[in-house]
This record gives C-alpha cells, sequence and structure tokens, in this order.
C-alpha cells in the first residue's frame, strides 16, 4: 500500500480525547444581561423592559438577581424591528408574535406576504422635473397650465423644480386638456373615480379576507404566489369591467338621444 499523503493524514486526524465519529459540540453562546443585549441591539435597556411587560418579548432566566438573555431575545427584537419598519402598532406585533410562538404562523411567510402587499401596483413614482420636463410629461404647452396644474395640487413648486406626486395623473391631465377638457374637470372626474373606485377596492379587499378567514380560498406557499398575480389580473379585471361599464352607459345616451344632440350644439 502506497503511503498516505501529509494532507490525507492531517484529513484523517482525531482530536486527543474525542472518540473518532463523534461530532464536535458547538459551544454554547454567553448568556447577556440587559446591558449586554442593549449594546448588541441598540435598544435602549428601558425599551426591552417596555416589550417584555407589553408581551412582546419572552421573560429572561433570573439567576439570582440578575436577567439573562440568550439569542432567541435578540432576534426577537430584530423582529420587532422589523414589523415596526412595516407600519405595524405594538398591539398587532404582539398579537402577531403570540401567534408565531404557537406556530400557527411561519415568520418568513408573513414577511413575504407582506413585501408583496406592500409593493406598488402601479409604476407611477413621485419626482422632480424642471419647466420643460413638466411641458414634455404633460404634452401640452398651453399658456397657463403651469399654474392650473399648481391649483390642482398635481405639482408642487420647489425653487426652480416642480415636485410630482403622480407623473402619470399629470400625463392624463395634461392630454385632456390639450383635447379641450380644462383641468378643474379632470379634477373633478378624478375626485369621483377615487370616491367610487377607493370604495369599492375596500369592499374587495374585505371580500376576499373574509374567504381566506372561512377557508374558501387556501392560497399555496403562504399567498406568496397568489399575490404578484392578483396584481396585473386586479388591474386588468378594472380596465375591462370599467371598458364594459363605459361601453353600457354611453349606448344608453347614445340610444336616448342626448348625447349626440350636446356634441352637435357644442359643435355648432
Amino acid at each position: 500500500m502506497p503511503p498516505r499523503s501529509a494532507n490525507e493524514a492531517d484529513a484523517n486526524a482525531v482530536e486527543p480525547g474525542i472518540p473518532q465519529g463523534e461530532q464536535v459540540q458547538e459551544p454554547k453562546p454567553e448568556p447577556l444581561t440587559i446591558d449586554d443585549l442593549a449594546a448588541l441591539t441598540r435598544v435602549p435597556s428601558r425599551t426591552i423592559r417596555f416589550y417584555q411587560a407589553k408581551g412582546l418579548l419572552p421573560a429572561p432566566k433570573l439567576v439570582g438577581r440578575v436577567a439573562f438573555y440568550e439569542e432567541s431575545h435578540r432576534e426577537r427584537l430584530k423582529l420587532i424591528a422589523q414589523l415596526q419598519d412595516r407600519g405595524l402598532k405594538i398591539d398587532a406585533i404582539r398579537e402577531l408574535v403570540r401567534r408565531i410562538d404557537r406556530g400557527e404562523v411561519d415568520v418568513s411567510e408573513w414577511l413575504g406576504v407582506q413585501a408583496s402587499l406592500r409593493a406598488p401596483w402601479v409604476a407611477d413614482q413621485a419626482r422632480t422635473c424642471t419647466e420643460e420636463e413638466l411641458f414634455e410629461l404633460a404634452q401640452n404647452r398651453r399658456d397657463g397650465l403651469l399654474a392650473d396644474l399648481v391649483r390642482a395640487n398635481l405639482v408642487q413648486r420647489q425653487g426652480e423644480l416642480f415636485l410630482v406626486p403622480s407623473p402619470s395623473m399629470v400625463a392624463v391631465v395634461g392630454r385632456l386638456d390639450d383635447a379641450g377638457v380644462p383641468v378643474g374637470s379632470s379634477m373633478g372626474a378624478e375626485k369621483l373615480l377615487r370616491k367610487h373606485i377607493g370604495k369599492a377596492v375596500s369592499e374587495l379587499v374585505g371580500h376576499f379576507l373574509s374567504q381566506l378567514e372561512k377557508g374558501q380560498i387556501e392560497p399555496r406557499d403562504g399567498g406568496t404566489e397568489l399575490l404578484p398575480l392578483l396584481r396585473p389580473m386586479g388591474l386588468d379585471a378594472v380596465r375591462i369591467i370599467f371598458g364594459q361599464e363605459m361601453e353600457r352607459t354611453l349606448r344608453e345616451h347614445v340610444e336616448s338621444g342626448k348625447t349626440t344632440t350636446s356634441v352637435l350644439r357644442k359643435k355648432s
């Protein structure tokens, strides 16, 4: 048999005192005092005690008069911070961590669902524009347009720049204005749409939550697959239903003769 190399011998070496085949146990982390935990997590000691009093943090282990905390407490403080970043209040966090402790909710799945829920449904992020960029966005250079957009709160002056909370809405209003629909009329329509669509969305969310609670909807993977699918399909459904209702309503007006008469009178 050829002699073993030095590397092979090192790889097969067994530490003295450890039986061959047994795993070396990693040493357990040292318990932490409240000051140690506060320093590691950057959470003040008084806040840690507040979380304990509110039921968000498990009680520490008492050794004599000294309270000792473990890695699980550090992880829980990290989770509390993540939940607060997502806008949850203390009572909601307490209820959620209780469900987590009972094994009713998986933390990673819950955070994934939260991320999906908070993702934007439309690519319409606020931006700043120069005056020239704002004219290009509106596709309209009418005199007085900028003043109308400012009065309608669609844009805000910031020195030489303009803050545009909804560039897509400015584009829609600008094109309608160019076609003869004043900014004020467009904003009246926007108010109507927001009022009724807002109510419909609230009722729709309530409908789906009720179905989930009753077990009539059972999303796979905790809903992480369903939510990204709902986004484009929900927008498509709104577009389809809105289009169908517009067709129905305009058809009724045409058949009554009112719409045609109004348009012809305006042209003459």
